[in-house]
């Protein structure tokens, strides 16, 4: 859901604060410790096996498979499961590449490129958490960086998929303690938000804290479905399921009766009810509250069904799961639904895809052309710069890779220096990745002081050589800057303004798919369809999922362009608010039949919307037909005209 990260983003590069300031500034994001000591474990236990079994370095290629642990997110774990599996093939089979490629070396950029613009094009598509691309290409550069031996390709392959397993493991051993973990705090932070929402009736924060709760139950939505097995319905996450269902209840019953008038506050022991439902969730195991549940002594008939709503939520934690009449049933795209949908010019995350694809095979082509050793730093400081979200993110990563990077260099000449070897090396790579892990959740530049010295020890430590300190260090920053260089070069002159040029277009495109899907949901023709599984929605879906994306990117071009940031930033909360109106309705079997005359005076409407959105004029004012018992989509298509008349 769409938040103020962007508009703020605009209010940022207007105040006073340098780009290289904001570079090394500090987020407030929980360190990790748990998941950093077991991704030094992940790393450093392949090494180890190595050494036990006298094999070093086949232990440090069976490291590689160590990288796929920081993929790991606090995902569902029945998506996490899949998630990792993946990793593990996908750097598997991009081991078996490197090794057969590498006598080849415009076949490893070629490689190179298409490796690094599939990663950024898959996990942008299906909006996955983790650090993209660059760990792909580090173990396909440092594999076809090793000594040419094509015959060794299904060894080494074979060798990272054991490493790749034992993060697999190490990830999936939270399932045994809290199998639900996260989605139980999703639905708990749903409820937290639906309290706050409450407290905002009849206040100038409501509508703010409406975007809140939308985005907080989309977020809901897309963990519980991500974590539905359906051969396996467990008590905890079906009684979560449903508790979500009541909670999106309760927030389109108060939308629906307190949105378009002034209203006294909701009573107090509605808000703390709610809270204590939210604070039930804090358990593994879901408790009663009814005892807890307040009800004021006098109250209107919406509140007194506010209160009936909440003890049925109630009801939910308390009663056997045999007793919930309502089924799980997950309505979400499929995988190939997304990645199709991604595939339009039009689409930031395949424009981006492409050029980080370009810019990366040009890089490890210069690098191989200037007969650099060890070559592979070029491309992959690229792909590190790259891997902004924005170009204002671009910007920061290359002055954090840059600065973080020379001083990791630094570590690590001193550290490869003394010559170190077996349990040495594991345990530096052990450290280096816990500490790596604790800090890049506050700061990529920080996590680069560390997480290059393990890189460059796992890769160095197959040479036999002595090291000279000087050159080492110097070869090493000198790529790095080279790197770099490219990287922010291919940004500048390939995607500057690509985003910020092509919102008008996607604005008319996605209000077109919701006249079309508003209109299917309330025509006689469209009645016997499945509203939660037609074209017109998966349509709307996607358009508005690139819409989104495409204005966080835009928010970060520079230069930026102000006035149009700021315009779209309202008209933008409004289609996502319609969008989710939309969505919810299209669950409801019996809505009502509109005659065609009604249906055709919403359609020109959201067309003339449309029109005006792709031209960058405003539309002309018009009535807006209302829809019995959905007097809240009437509000938004009048709100989504007014802010289109801003320009």
């Amino acid at each position: 859901m769409l938040n103020k990260e962007g508009l703020q983003m605009s209010q940022r590069n207007k105040g006073k604060s340098s780009v290289f300031r904001q570079a090394f500034s500090l987020n407030r994001k929980p360190i990790p410790w748990l998941k950093a000591f077991n991704a030094g474990l992940a790393a450093s236990i392949p090494v180890i096996i190595g050494l036990l079994l006298g094999n070093f370095r086949f232990g440090l290629i069976a490291g590689l498979g160590g990288f796929t642990f920081l993929y790991v997110f606090n995902v569902p774990y029945a998506q996490r499961a899949k998630k990792i599996c993946w990793v593990v093939l996908a750097m598997t089979l991009i081991t078996f590449l490197g090794t057969v490629a590498a006598p080849y070396p415009l076949a490893v950029a070629v490689l190179m490129g298409l490796i690094g613009a599939t990663a950024i094009f898959v996990f942008g598509a299906l909006k996955i958490a983790g650090p993209s691309a660059i760990f792909f290409v580090l173990v396909f550069l440092m594999v076809s960086g090793m000594p040419i031996d094509p015959d060794e390709a299904f060894i080494r392959a074979g060798l990272v998929f054991l490493g790749g397993s034992l993060s697999w493991i190490i990830a999936m051993a939270g399932w045994f303690h809290d199998p639900h973990g996260p989605e139980r705090s999703v639905v708990q932070r749903v409820y937290m938000e639906l309290a706050a929402f409450v407290e905002s009736v009849g206040t100038e924060d409501f509508n703010e804290s409406r975007h809140r709760m939308m985005s907080a139950l989309t977020e809901a939505d897309e963990t519980l479905a991500a974590g539905y097995i359906p051969w396996r319905e467990t008590n905890i996450f079906k009684r979560l399921y449903v508790l979500n269902k009541h909670a999106n209840s309760m927030f389109l019953y108060i939308i629906h009766h307190y949105a378009d008038r002034n209203t006294t506050p909701l009573p107090e022991e509605l808000v703390q009810s709610i809270k204590t439902i939210s604070y039930s969730l804090d358990k593994k195991q879901l408790k009663n509250i009814s005892k807890n549940i307040l009800q004021p002594s006098e109250m209107e008939k919406d509140v007194q069904h506010l209160f009936e709503m909440i003890y049925n939520a109630d009801a939910v934690m308390n009663e056997p799961t045999a007793k919930i009449e309502e089924k799980i049933q997950i309505n979400r795209p499929s995988v190939k639904t997304i990645l199709a949908g991604a595939l339009d010019k039009n689409s930031i995350v395949f424009i981006t895809s492409l050029r980080f694809g370009v810019v990366t095979t040009l890089a490890a082509i210069f690098a191989f052309e200037m007969e650099l050793a060890r070559s592979y730093w070029v491309p992959l400081s690229s792909v590190a710069v790259m891997s902004g979200a924005t170009i204002v993110a671009t910007y920061h990563r290359a002055i954090q890779r840059g600065i973080g990077t020379m001083i990791g260099i630094i570590i690590a000449s001193i550290i490869l220096s003394i010559n170190p070897s077996g349990y040495t090396v594991a345990f530096f790579i052990l450290m280096l990745t816990f500490i790596t892990e604790l800090f890049i959740v506050k700061n990529y530049g920080l996590a680069a002081l560390f997480f290059t010295p393990s890189a460059l020890l796992m890769a160095e430590s197959t040479t036999q050589g002595a090291f000279s300190f000087s050159y080492f260090a110097s070869a090493r920053m000198l790529d790095v800057v080279i790197g770099i260089i490219i990287g922010l070069i291919g940004v500048w002159l390939i995607g500057r303004k690509s985003a910020s040029s092509r919102l008008p277009h996607l604005v008319s495109k996605t209000i077109r798919s919701q006249g079309q899907f508003l209109v299917s949901l309330f025509s006689q023709q469209e009645k016997e369809l499945d509203a939660e599984d037609s074209h017109e929605l998966k349509k709307m879906r996607t358009n508005i999922i690139n819409l989104k994306t495409l204005y966080s990117t835009a928010a970060g071009e520079i230069p930026i362009d102000e006035k149009a940031v700021e315009y779209y930033w309202p008209v933008l909360r409004s289609i996502e608010h319609l969008g989710y109106l939309l969505e919810n309705i299209s669950k409801i079997k019996k809505r009502p039949i509109l005659e065609d005359d009604t249906l055709a005076k919403l359609l020109y409407n959201c067309e003339s919307m449309a029109m005006a959105a792709e031209r960058g004029i405003a539309p002309n004012t018009k009535d807006i037909p209302e829809i019995p018992s959905y007097h809240s989509i009437q509000e938004e298509i009048i709100q989504l005209q007014r802010v289109l008349q801003n320009t």
